[in-house]
């Protein structure tokens, strides 16, 4: 597991073993997210996305608390992954980092509540896994534009961008930050505490 430049998100690298019958790897270990994190996911739902070229799902986060942990694979094809820091008052806030993810590396991302999500579709579909630590609540779910000049998120420009109605009309990152709908990182922090950790790490 090793951690991004965004505090609370981290990549973990898989062992993949391989012989004349296919592959085999862990792709995901409580212990492992324990000894980063300081503290564990329960599973609460597993959603799957199975998406057309340039599809671009996100940038979503949830009220915290309780917030959305999330544990992210792509199980086919390639995506372009951004974590944002949408928590107010963090070093990070409104900073983003994406990583690839794909079938090969078996590479997943896991991001603590507070953090925003969304990816673009780079194959010609691509079937995606996440784990999330909280049910869906269509109450408490939000969403920031990922096309928000001031996010400034670097899609990969040869791919076209196809949005949904919902995301197409989420609001901009300051207009979420004038709406109150954003989390509080001392909240967040908090929180993490709570789950029974010292939480990730702040820089």
């Amino acid at each position: 597991m090793d951690p991004l430049s965004i505090s609370g998100a981290w990549l973990h690298t898989p062992r993949i073993h391989t012989d004349s019958r296919g592959t085999f790897l862990e792709a995901y270990r409580a212990a492992d997210l324990r000894e980063v994190a300081g503290h564990g996911m329960d599973l609460a739902q597993l959603n799957c996305s199975i998406s057309m070229k340039g599809a671009l799902r996100g940038i979503h986060f949830a009220d915290v608390p309780p917030g959305q942990a999330k544990y992210v694979m792509c199980l086919s094809g390639e995506i372009h992954d951004v974590v944002v820091d949408l928590r107010t008052g963090s070093p990070d806030f409104g900073r983003w980092e994406a990583v690839r993810l794909d079938d090969v590396s078996r590479q997943g991302l896991y991001l603590a509540e507070g953090l925003g999500h969304g990816f673009l579709t780079l194959s010609e579909r691509a079937t995606v896994v996440y784990a999330i630590s909280e049910p869906f609540s269509p109450g408490r779910e939000h969403g920031v534009h990922p096309l928000d000049a001031s996010l400034g998120i670097e899609w990969p420009a040869e791919v076209t961008p196809i949005l949904s109605a919902k995301d197409a009309k989420a609001p901009t990152l300051q207009e979420a930050l004038a709406a109150g709908l954003l989390p509080d990182h001392a909240t967040c922090l908090a929180y993490y505490e709570k789950l029974g950790g010292v939480g990730p790490p702040v820089h």
